[in-house]
């Protein structure tokens, strides 16, 4: 997964919107015979009630949760998005993945 991270920064560099390196980034992985889909639908419940729903921007193998950012850099906020969208989707690993900089930055974010 991260070579697939590195082959789209290393191509397109920095300074594009965060869709061109979902696409760009699902490409690859479709490439490299990894099965991923975006704009994945989870939804958010509260005390039994559906109070809403957030889409991943890229999950792999119905298992990793990827969040793309295109920021000067990563923040607590960013993180923290990142374990409530594992706890929405029930997963437990995501890949927080910022393309802004020269090189690309990314942490592994694990829930539970």
């Amino acid at each position: 997964m991260l070579g697939a991270v590195f082959e789209v920064s290393n191509t397109l560099g920095a300074g594009f919107l965060e869709k061109v390196y979902q696409r760009a980034l699902l490409h690859e992985l479709h490439l490299r015979g990894i099965r991923a889909a975006a704009e994945v639908s989870f939804g958010v419940t509260y005390k039994g009630h559906r109070v809403g729903e957030y889409f991943a921007d890229i999950v792999v193998e119905d298992v990793l949760v990827v969040e793309l950012k295109c920021t000067e850099r990563l923040s607590n906020e960013h993180l923290a998005q990142c374990l409530n969208y594992l706890r929405a989707s029930g997963r437990a690993l995501c890949l927080l993945v910022n393309f802004q900089r020269p090189r690309v930055e990314w942490k592994r974010v694990v829930f539970g």
